[in-house]
């Protein structure tokens, strides 16, 4: 079997391209097909299918899977019989389950919510915290300023 380094070397050759003019016209590293194809290192997926596109073979070509460049072949095809797709059993149909009274009509749970006393308490608080600060103090003032001037 081929492996994708000769493979490699073989387009570049009958290409007549030198390494570095390769990795330069990839804009790839300016090493990188050495290591490539001398085995030292593996080109990414992407690389693989820059190389791919670059000396139009498909990519089991490229990686020795295949002997010809214009087919997907890999050493896999015609490895299993061919069988009908899987096919997941039907779902039941969804069946909606009522809803709790308390949620049923928009906005209960947010209006019993607001008739809460503790939650009433806990928004009085920070309301008085916020107008308190120098910001609330600021649009009080603003705000007490625009009212007197209507009248």
């Amino acid at each position: 079997m081929v492996t994708m380094a000769q493979r490699l070397e073989a387009l570049r050759t009958e290409r007549g391209l030198s390494r570095p003019a390769l990795s330069a016209a990839l804009g790839f590293p300016k090493t990188a097909i050495e290591k490539f194809e001398t085995g030292r290192q593996t080109p990414t997926q992407d690389q693989q299918r820059k190389l791919a596109d670059y000396f139009s073979v498909t990519l089991p070509y490229l990686r020795g899977e295949s002997g010809d460049p214009a087919e997907g072949d890999s050493w896999l095809a015609g490895g299993l019989p061919e069988e009908e797709p899987l096919r997941a059993p039907a779902a039941p149909p969804i069946q909606k389950k009522p809803r709790p009274a308390a949620v049923q009509e928009d906005g209960a749970v947010f209006g019993a919510l607001l008739k809460s006393p503790s939650f009433q308490a806990l928004m009085r608080d920070a309301a008085l915290e916020a107008l308190r600060s120098p910001e609330g103090q600021e649009l009080l003032t603003k705000a007490l300023q625009r009212e007197l001037g209507r009248r």
